[in-house]
This record gives structure tokens, C-alpha cells and sequence, in this order.
């Protein structure tokens, strides 16, 4: 057995409001190991991490590191104990070089005057010694997602790192990208460094870690060898029960058009053309994947659709109507319901309960009313029926929604779309960040709309096993464009998909056919 790097014993985290996010968690790491640490959303992974990094304070428990007991009161005192986190949404200065991204903080000087080739020499040779593939001298700006993930890693690497958590690593990576990826982390882990592997995705789970830590409400519910375990046993130990792992669904029988994009231009805040002459049609029925980098057009492609932002130039007809000149509500009204990207920012009202955030767009309608007045207890028995439907875990429908956990936020944005009566849904990124369970709920129910002819559905999404499993016609964006179309998702698999998002492959327009 190798040496023991970290212990974390009996950590127990209270909110002021009450809330428990760790209980008595027990954690251990040993020198090159890759321990991956899974559970639902909400089931307090990340906090538990940010306990260790100095981010969180920590009512019970203590944490050693190399056998000494330790206070960490900081990231700094993290830092200066060996240990780096490379979170989701890396912080970096996008203007500057990776070389001076790297050496922010500890800069490399001749008396008092930086460095810069100094810089450049110590950030290239880690990057070389490692394999990590990135030129000190480019500039953040210019670099992939990948290659940006690679320079959060260089940083903790320059601050003498030798214990990395990694936080959900892969979400917007395509399987080429994620290969590389493995591949590195499996050489830092040759190296000695030993690795916290937070992620959804349990296949990968299995691919790259020793070891694996489940959490499920606060509590740790299994200590598991990974070559001794399958992801069905893993996924039952994070919720609680069997979860099916695929979906299995008819093959569509598409009819009328619902939706009809034709010729659609965009340029951003930078005069930077986003979206460039993009075409197609969504059909009574089916569900249609957009599949991409994340930054190529996808997401503009769902911001025009719903009204978040205005094109400059192309036709958007949703049920028959142009949407030109229409505010949300209107396009709503049309026809179409919203699952945002970002919950917080566009799905939610955090601060109202559970039952304001899902009567806000049919308070007006007269079921709910009894001439000028409110029906509370139609109201009322509407919102309860809907927590039991889409199993939103809270104390009642009076909570304030920033009360609940990040999967339980995205039920009460689905709960409140999906029984909106839209024919069309934007569902975009619907399962980011959220539990196996959740997943699970939001990607049936689109299926299950889909074939009964309810709601047709738009499905932007960075999982891939995610868009293969629920579309039925996927379509694939390179810089703004569409660059491929496969009339049945599942004739393709991940890492030709891959082909395309990168730009390796591209079709013709007779390979694509009618995008219809």
C-alpha cells in the first residue's frame, strides 16, 4: 500500500439555516492514487472539497496531510500544504499569456522588475514534463477549453501541487479531448501526485480511478475498489435505487413542422459572427440534438429561438408565426418553453418559493382564478401535484427555491416548462451539473413527450452519451455552422461525433440532406 497523503475524519459541515452538508465523512488518499468522488447533486461533494481547500469552514472532524494534523483556514493554507483545485469555471486573465497565468502571485523577477522569459522557461518545462501540450506563449484568449483546463492544472503544478482535485473536469469535452485528458492525469499520477476526481459521468468514473468515494445527503454510503464495482451498483449507492442507465423508445413517427429556422446570422457583443446561415426544422414528434464545443453557436442557436437575444438577420417561425419583432412572452405564447443553460439566471426567481416560481407564467389563466380573484386551493393542489410528479425534495411549496439543492432548482424549472401546454421545448444543457436521478427523470419525460406527441423538443447538450441517448436527428455545429446531420443519433457513436465537433470531418450538403 502506498503511503497515506490525506486523511479527512468525521468532517461535518452545518449551514447557519440549519442545513447539514457533510455528516461524519470519512475520507482517505494515498500517494498516486486517482479517488473519484460521485453523488448526486446537492449530496455535498463540492462542499466537502471546499473544505479542503480552505474555501468552507467545518464544524466537526479534523484533516491531515501527510500524517499531520492540519488547519486550513484558506486556499492560500491549502496551497502551502501541496494542495491545488482546478474548479469549473476557471479563473484566469484571458488577455494574457499562459505563461503569466501560471506565474500570477509567484512571479519570477531581476530585482524588481518581472521575469518574462524566466516565466515562460519554468511554465514550458512543466508543461513538457507532464505532457500537457500547452505553449507558454499563447495567449488564454486563443486556446481551447481543453487547453485552457490544462493551464488551472500547470498552475497548480507551479505551486509545488501534490494533491489535485478536479472539479466535474470533462463536462464540455469531446472524447478526444477526454482521452488526452486521462492520459495526462494517468502520468501525473505516475508522477506521484494523487488525484480527486469529482464527475457525473460513471463510465468515466470506471475508465480513469483506483478508488471511489460515494456521497449521498452529506453521508458517505460506500468505500469502493473500482475494478471491483459496476456503475449500476455505483448509481444505486448514490440515490438510493436502481437507475436505468439508457432509454429505451420507439422510433419516431415525426409529422407536421413545428419549428422552421431559415438562414439565422448573429453577431455578438465583439462583432464576432456566431451564428452563421444556419438552417433547420424540428417536426411534430421528435427530438433534435445540437451537439458542439461548447462556444461554437449552440447556445446562441437556443438564446435566439426563445427570445433572449435578437437575430440579424434570418426567419425563425415557430407553429406557423414569426417570432420577429416578439417579446418572450409572446413567443412563449406561440407555443415554446425554456429550459435555460443557467438556471439561476434566466430559470428561476431564487428568492420566491417553489409555488411562485411555477404558477409565474399561468396565474393569468382562468383555472386559476375565480373572477377577479385568485383560486388558492386550485393553486395550490397544482404545485403539490407537480413536487410529487418531478420528486422536488423540499418542505413544502411555501420554501424559497434558494433553499434547495442545484437538482431540485432544475425540477422546479422543469416541473414548471414541461407542464406549461408548449408543443416545443428548448431544453438547454437540462441536465448540467445535476444527480443520476434527475437525469434520469428529465431525459424520459423529454422522450416520453416526444412520442406521445406532446411537446417536440430542441436538445442542446455538451453530454454526449446524453444527446445520443435522448435525440432522435442530431446536428452537429462547428463555428457558427451546421456541419453535420445524422438522421438517426444512434448511427453514429462518440468518438466520430467527435470527428465532427472538432472539425476533423465535415459533410457536404448532399451528405446532409434535407435538415428538415
Amino acid at each position: 500500500m502506498s503511503k497515506e497523503v490525506l486523511r479527512m475524519d468525521g468532517i461535518t459541515k452545518i449551514y447557519s439555516n440549519g442545513f447539514t452538508a457533510n455528516h461524519d465523512v470519512n475520507l482517505v488518499l494515498h500517494e498516486g492514487e486517482i479517488l473519484a468522488l460521485v453523488g448526486e447533486n446537492g449530496a455535498g461533494k463540492t462542499t466537502l472539497m471546499k473544505i479542503l481547500f480552505g474555501m468552507e469552514s467545518h464544524q466537526g472532524g479534523h484533516i491531515e496531510v501527510n500524517g499531520t494534523t492540519v488547519k486550513i483556514n484558506s486556499p492560500l493554507d491549502a496551497i502551502a500544504l501541496g494542495i491545488g483545485m482546478v474548479h469549473q469555471h476557471f479563473m484566469q486573465v484571458p488577455s494574457a499569456t499562459v505563461a503569466e497565468n501560471v506565474t500570477l502571485g509567484i512571479e519570477p523577477r531581476q530585482g524588481s522588475v518581472y521575469d518574462k522569459k524566466e516565466a515562460i522557461k519554468r511554465t514550458q518545462e512543466l508543461s513538457d514534463r507532464y505532457q500537457l501540450m500547452v505553449k507558454a506563449t499563447d495567449r488564454i484568449n486563443d486556446l481551447s477549453v481543453a487547453q485552457r483546463q490544462k493551464v488551472e492544472i500547470l498552475k497548480a503544478l507551479a505551486r509545488n501541487c501534490r494533491i489535485l482535485i478536479l472539479d466535474e473536469p470533462t463536462a464540455v469535452l469531446t472524447p478526444q479531448e477526454t482521452e488526452e485528458l486521462f492520459v495526462q492525469l494517468k502520468n501525473l499520477k505516475e508522477s506521484g501526485i494523487s488525484i480527486i476526481f469529482i464527475s457525473h459521468k460513471l463510465h468515466e468514473v470506471m475508465q480513469l480511478s483506483d478508488n471511489i468515494v460515494v456521497l449521498r445527503a452529506g453521508k458517505v454510503t460506500g468505500t469502493l475498489v473500482t475494478k471491483d464495482v459496476n456503475p449500476a451498483q455505483i448509481s444505486r449507492l448514490m440515490v438510493g435505487r436502481d437507475v436505468v442507465m439508457s432509454i429505451e423508445k420507439d422510433d419516431p413517427k415525426p409529422e407536421d413542422t413545428i419549428l422552421q429556422v431559415r438562414n439565422l446570422v448573429y453577431y455578438n457583443d465583439e462583432n464576432v459572427k456566431v451564428v452563421d446561415n444556419v438552417s433547420f426544422g424540428i417536426r411534430k414528434g421528435e427530438v433534435v440534438g445540437i451537439a458542439g464545443v461548447e462556444g461554437n453557436g449552440q447556445n446562441e442557436i437556443a438564446e435566439l429561438i426563445t427570445g433572449l437575444v435578437k437575430a440579424d438577420s434570418g426567419e425563425i417561425i415557430l407553429n406557423g408565426k414569426s417570432t420577429a419583432g416578439l417579446e418572450i412572452r409572446d413567443i412563449r405564447d406561440l407555443g415554446l418553453a425554456y429550459i435555460s443553460e443557467d438556471r439561476m439566471r434566466y430559470g428561476v426567481a431564487a428568492n420566491l418559493s417553489i409555488r411562485e416560481n411555477i404558477m409565474a407564467d399561468r396565474l393569468d389563466r382562468k383555472e386559476f382564478r375565480t373572477g377577479f380573484l385568485y383560486n388558492s386551493k386550485k393553486i395550490n393542489s397544482h404545485v403539490d401535484s407537480l413536487i410529487r410528479e418531478f420528486e422536488i425534495a423540499c418542505d413544502d411549496q411555501t420554501q424559497p427555491v434558494r433553499m434547495l439543492s442545484g437538482g431540485n432548482i432544475q425540477k422546479v424549472v422543469v416541473a414548471r416548462e414541461f407542464s406549461s401546454g408548449a408543443n416545443l421545448i428548448v431544453a438547454n444543457q437540462p441536465t448540467r451539473g445535476i444527480d443520476v436521478g434527475t437525469s434520469e427523470l428529465i431525459r424520459k419525460t423529454l422522450v416520453r413527450k416526444s412520442r406521445n406527441k406532446e411537446a417536440s423538443t430542441l436538445l442542446v447538450s455538451s453530454d454526449l452519451n446524453e444527446i445520443l441517448e435522448v435525440s432522435d436527428r442530431l446536428l452537429v455545429m462547428k463555428n457558427g455552422q451546421i456541419v453535420a446531420q445524422f438522421a438517426k443519433a444512434q448511427a453514429v457513436d462518440e468518438f466520430e461525433l467527435g470527428e465532427y465537433m472538432l472539425g476533423i470531418k465535415r459533410m457536404t450538403a448532399e451528405e446532409m440532406g434535407d435538415l428538415l
